[in-house]
């Protein structure tokens, strides 16, 4: 947008307190402070600012998740949201946990780190972790299912939001099917597309089967979902944390960055670093 296009600039936290919201509204120079949404995140609008990144910038120096949002940009209007799963719909990184199954976590972990950053390729990197696996049991997927794995704070609320605009919500990720699948029964996802792991006699074989889900076929996966059920006025949301969402955020109309890292929060429309999940519904009017 030009210098002169006005937008609401909307301020959320778990909480903001009230010096800090009358500081952010002074700065912005807000005519008025309209508070909205319920419960958690405390989420407040100021009308009609012109967008200044020192504003954004403002917000998150003070522990506060901040975006513009266009007058046009309706809840109503969001056709397809499309998710990241390992450290976005969920808290931890699969193959990881699985991993120190095998006592091999920090060396695993630093492989996924370094593909989440945008260092090595994400296919590469995915390889040599899961050949790392080889010979684990598979009832440790069982394992890492039940007492590791958790859904990310606010997700739930997120997804029936979503859910009760008509939107179709899909599950992309570069992690496993064995994961994915119970997420989508558990959440009532409508897509679920993710890698499958060999398994050979009970045990992983070190290998992923069938095609490999990388950041070009999630985005692929989007790609068809947008033309076939967006039509002219829908919109397209994405949200990840890791460099293989970039080309899944360039397919969409509205990227949101959670927790993210650097390189992903720069090239997304929003951030959510300090809300949950259900701060992204807070960027929609």
């Amino acid at each position: 947008m030009n210098g002169t296009a006005t937008t609401d600039f909307v301020v959320q936290a778990p909480e903001v307190p009230p010096p800090v919201l009358a500081a952010l509204a002074s700065q912005a120079q807000a005519r008025a402070i309209v508070p909205f949404g319920a419960g958690a995140p405390a989420a407040y609008r100021f009308p009609e600012i012109a967008e200044r990144p020192e504003l954004i910038d403002a917000a998150r120096g003070a522990s506060c998740d901040a975006g513009f949002v266009p007058e046009d940009r309706r809840l109503d209007r969001v056709r397809v949201v499309a998710m990241d799963m390992d450290s976005t719909l969920i808290t931890i990184e699969c193959v990881d946990e699985i991993a120190d199954m095998k006592g091999i976590k920090a060396e695993v972990a630093a492989i996924t780190a370094s593909a989440m950053r945008g260092e090595i390729d994400f296919a590469e990197s995915l390889r040599r972790r899961v050949a790392l696996l080889a010979g684990l049991p598979v009832t440790v997927l069982d394992q890492v299912y039940a007492d590791r794995l958790r859904i990310s704070p606010g997700a739930t609320r997120m997804l029936a939001g979503f859910k009760a605009v008509g939107a179709t919500t899909v599950l992309v990720s570069g992690g496993f099917t064995f994961f994915t699948d119970r997420l989508k029964a558990r959440l009532g996802l409508d897509v679920a597309v993710a890698n499958t792991l060999g398994v050979d006699d009970g045990r992983l074989t070190g290998r992923i089967e069938g095609t490999l889900v990388d950041a070009k076929v999630k985005a692929d996966t989007v790609r068809t979902l947008k033309q076939r059920l967006a039509g002219n006025d829908g919109l397209t949301v994405a949200l990840g944390d890791g460099a293989n969402d970039l080309p899944l955020f360039a397919e969409s109309d509205i990227a949101i960055a959670y927790r993210a890292k650097p390189i992903v929060r720069a090239q997304a429309t929003h951030a959510l670093d300090y809300c949950g999940l259900d701060g992204a519904l807070n960027f929609f009017r």
